[in-house]
């Protein structure tokens, strides 16, 4: 990799940077929530359907409703693909180079109910920032992706090996679907690349996770007003709250011989929602029958994840057994996504992690950031399931998931011309 590359690719990346910031407010603009067990990707991927054929690159939207019968293990039951469409392009290469795929997906969390302070569909550009929901997580990417399949179909480069751009379903929220459908359909690859807002940095590690709600319902909600004792399960929570505490504090001695050693918490384990009644003038004043409480737990790629939740269950029923409460009232397990996510890791020498490194280097004239990611994605899938080399590199941006999301646009483009000198390296090689 040299600098006379670094110097094609901006060359060949720059001329679309107009229609790259358009295609991405736009996609900004294009709901494409999900909320399992739907999701409301098509239109926002007609989006993009049509940007890369107006750029030359022939692609194509498919169903993902078969795999509710293709037997395939992975595929979660509590999904519904009906009406949810893939997309897909390839570039096809000479036959005499490595093939890439570079992933992303199109669906979003909802905006939430906290206060955003300009429409979260707004996709308004200001300060070097587009601004709105799903911009960091993952549209920056995915309009990165589109333009190494514009930049080289306009240029009218044949790489060695295919290029593949995909653009999936269901990957929030633990899915999966998405990705595994275009495995199904589409096949493999030597190697890929996901956009995640990175930062610039390259993740060669993602973490497992898992999401499960504690329920504990006790008490009836007509004695309130009624009896001289109203049982109520939002106190004892706070004693809840502490074996989820003393969880946390145990898990965060583990240290991995990874990538994620320079991690002070490796494995976090976050209380994410507690609700008892809802506060608001329409909830009346009363003592709640039922209390909930959301808990994500994260793994190393290295880790046992059955045994380390099944070691969880353990503690939390000899939590229950010593605490008078919860031995009348049991604590209820429920699984938010289902089966865990896993993670994965790919090593620092592998030659896909050298080569990103040796493209990133010369874009950015410095040194890139090799760490692990601080979240789990499609990757694991990828890498661990369908033998795919993966990497995360991607723009920089904040917000993910949380009010004012935004990306840096400039880093959008600096991502393009990044993953450009990687394709062009990588398939060539």
């Amino acid at each position: 990799m040299t600098r006379d590359t670094a110097r094609d690719v901006r060359r060949l990346i720059r001329p679309l940077k107009g229609a790259l910031r358009r295609l991405l407010q736009q996609l900004v603009r294009t709901s494409s929530v999900a909320i399992p067990p739907r999701g409301n990707e098509t239109p926002a991927q007609r989006v993009l359907q049509s940007f890369l054929r107006d750029h030359g690159v022939r692609a194509q939207l498919y169903a993902t409703d078969f795999i509710e019968k293709s037997g395939n293990p992975l595929v979660r039951k509590n999904r519904s693909y009906r009406g949810r469409m893939n997309l897909a392009a390839r570039l096809t290469g000479t036959g005499r180079g490595k093939s890439l795929l570079l992933n992303g997906h199109i669906d979003t969390v909802p905006a939430g109910k906290a206060s955003w302070s300009r429409s979260p569909w707004s996709g308004a550009y200001n300060g070097g920032r587009i601004h709105g929901l799903g911009s960091f997580d993952m549209k920056g990417g995915l309009v990165a992706n589109a333009a190494v399949v514009c930049a080289l179909k306009k240029a009218g480069i044949r790489t060695g090996g295919d290029i593949l751009f995909e653009s999936v379903v269901d990957e929030e929220w633990g899915g999966g679907g998405g990705t595994i459908a275009a495995r199904i359909r589409e096949g493999g690859a030597d190697a890929c690349v996901i956009p995640e807002g990175t930062q610039l940095a390259i993740y060669r590690a993602t973490r497992g996770g898992f999401v499960v709600d504690l329920s504990v319902t006790a008490g009836d909600p007509a004695a309130y007003f009624s009896n001289a004792e109203v049982i109520s399960p939002a106190i004892a929570f706070g004693r809840l709250l502490g074996w989820v505490e003393a969880c946390a504090k145990a898990r965060a001695k583990i240290r991995s011989r990874g990538p994620y050693a320079t991690f002070s918490d490796p494995v976090p384990v976050q209380v994410l929602a507690i609700q008892a009644n809802e506060l608001g003038s329409e909830t009346p004043l009363s003592v709640p029958s039922r209390a909930t409480m959301r808990v994500y737990f994260q793994f190393l790629p290295e880790e046992d994840v059955e045994a380390v939740i099944r070691s969880v269950r353990d503690s939390l029923k000899q939590f229950a057994a010593k605490d008078p409460f919860f031995r009348k009232y049991p604590i209820e397990w429920t699984p938010l996504i289902g089966a865990p996510l896993l993670g994965h890791e790919l090593p620092a020498d592998h030659g896909w992690t050298r080569c990103m490194a040796r493209s990133a280097a010369a874009v950015l004239k410095r040194k890139p950031i090799i760490t692990a990611a601080p979240f789990p994605c499609d990757a694991g899938l990828l890498h661990r399931d369908f033998g795919i080399p993966t990497l995360l590199f991607g723009p920089c941006g904040a917000g993910a998931h949380n009010p004012d999301e935004y990306v840096e646009f400039d880093s959008v483009l600096q991502t393009a011309e990044i993953l450009l000198a990687t394709a062009l390296d990588w398939a060539n090689g």
